[in-house]
């Protein structure tokens, strides 16, 4: 259903808007509770000493075969100890996202092992020069407000240290705040040197943190070592931490969504807990994806309405419990950007956007998120534009109403002239890519189709778009860090 609020403040921006409402505070309350029954009773799976060793000097249950149960105690007291806001800010200070209540950020996606080459239209392996020029787009796009590597860098040393180079790739091409992978404790700890190199501090980076790691779970209940080394760190530094259980409905989740939603919960909650134990007040930005096995294709969907409409829900949830929440958004199945790509983007970023999800990630992928696209990229960004027009509402004030130019014009009279119609015709959505000439002026031009208009854009970009320069004393340093890793390794 459709609800009406009052002054729903999106992008810095105050408007009254409507948004979506999945879940009655009811459904909410019975899926949260169901969650708490989760941990308690059946618990979860842990391997990891440190989290082993936390947990069974707190109050809750570890057995010997690494069982732990958490009371429900423990999870609400771990609730009220997690910031309900968090900002990220680019390395020149000039660029940051605000994360808190009914704000809203878009990015681009990670680790996509595949890309498309321009050039000869193959599907290869994702290089470093592939992360750098989608970092440059992204720096450009004007609604995209955070970078990620789009792609993975399979040019790197070797398959344990491609994250620090993603990390430098995207930095030294973008602005923005970054969200990062990292490939285990080790990586993420190199990446945070390198960002502490660029913030000038720990103390520095804790205060004005340059990225959010990223760290997604396909194990429910039960994560690995990486991934709770990676919690860990993260804990201890004050790095803004997006945890994103993943699930299949009907495969490692229940068939319903109601019951995917339990399990999600139950992990989040789950981390909640841990990090809590480890060190109380680290910045968590909580997600889910959870999507469907295709039955015909045996394939997990990223452009499925059910995966949206979950992400929507969780949001709802995480929004209910005083958290802040990240979805996926802005991807697609399709192997190339078409019609499916378009329906399936504008499908999964209205819905997240409309729910208010935080941070909605992984726009531009496509190929499930196997391939970076960088025409998804800026189709997508347009397409954000679009509902963020929609989603500014209407303002009903004097000014807008305009009673005194409809009096001062009079029946039948023209607008167009009137210094009232230049003031506000600024405030509408004008698109680069999308056509609105007539048939005879489109003709002219060549009959070009939407991605036939795509492609020069992002020649454009490439080609005309310079980032700030990073100071080369730090970049050496980095490399310094990176070529450490890479050698230890080896």
């Amino acid at each position: 259903m459709l609800e009406k609020t009052m002054l729903i403040k999106m992008n810095q921006q105050t408007y009254g808007t409507t948004m979506f409402q999945i879940l009655t505070e009811d459904q909410i309350e019975r899926i949260y509770f169901a969650a708490l029954d989760v941990l308690e009773i059946s618990g979860a799976r842990i391997f990891h000493k440190e989290a082993l060793e936390l947990f069974a000097s707190s109050d809750a249950m570890v057995t010997e075969t690494n069982r732990v149960r958490i009371p429900t105690s423990m999870v609400e007291q771990a609730l009220g100890s997690c910031p309900s806001k968090s900002n990220l800010t680019g390395r020149n200070g000039k660029r940051s996202v605000k994360l808190q209540k009914n704000e809203v950020a878009f990015g681009s996606g990670a680790d996509a092992p595949f890309v498309y080459d321009r050039k000869t239209g193959e599907r290869r392996k994702s290089t470093f020069a592939d992360v750098e020029a989608a970092a440059k787009i992204v720096d450009y796009l004007p609604r995209l407000d955070f970078c990620m590597s789009h792609g993975l860098v399979s040019d790197a040393p070797n398959s344990k240290t491609y994250d620090r180079h993603q990390f430098l790739a995207m930095v030294k091409n973008s602005t923005k705040p970054l969200v990062v992978t990292s490939v285990d404790g080790d990586g993420l700890k190199d990446q945070w040197e390198m960002a502490c190199l660029i913030r000038g501090g720990e103390k520095e980076f804790r205060l004005s943190p340059l990225f959010a790691t990223y760290i997604m779970s396909d194990s429910p209940l039960m994560s690995n070592n990486e991934i709770v080394d990676k919690l860990l760190f993260a804990t201890e530094k004050g790095i803004p931490t997006i945890f994103s259980p993943c699930s299949g409905l009907g495969v490692n989740a229940p068939a319903t969504i109601a019951g995917g939603l339990v399990q999600t919960l139950a992990d989040a909650l789950l981390t909640v807990v841990l990090c809590y134990l480890k060190k109380p007040g680290l910045p968590l930005i909580l997600g889910g994806v959870q999507t469907i096995m295709d039955i015909d294709k045996e394939t997990l969907s990223y452009g499925s309405p059910e995966l949206h409409l979950a992400s929507a829900a969780s949001t709802e949830i995480y929004k209910w419990l005083g958290l802040l929440s990240s979805s996926p958004g802005g991807c697609t199945d399709s192997k190339v950007v078409d019609e499916q790509a378009a329906s399936e983007s504008v499908m999964s970023i209205y819905n997240n956007f409309m729910a208010g999800t935080n941070l909605i990630h992984h726009v531009g992928g496509i190929d499930g998120g196997l391939n970076g696209s960088l025409s998804s990229l800026v189709m997508c960004d347009e397409i954000i534009g679009m509902i963020k027009q929609i989603g500014k509402g209407i303002q009903v004030d004097d000014e807008s109403l305009a009673l005194d130019i409809l009096k001062e014009v009079g029946p039948g009279g023209e607008f167009i002239s009137h210094d009232h119609t230049y003031d506000h015709w600024k405030e509408w959505f004008r698109p680069t890519i999308i056509d609105r000439s007539n048939f005879e002026a489109w003709t002219e031009k060549g009959s070009k189709t939407y991605n036939d208009r795509l492609e020069p854009e992002i020649d454009r970009i490439l080609e005309s778009h310079a980032p700030e320069p990073l100071d080369e004393n730090i970049v050496q340093e980095m490399k310094k860090i990176i070529n450490l890793a890479d050698n230890k390794e080896v």
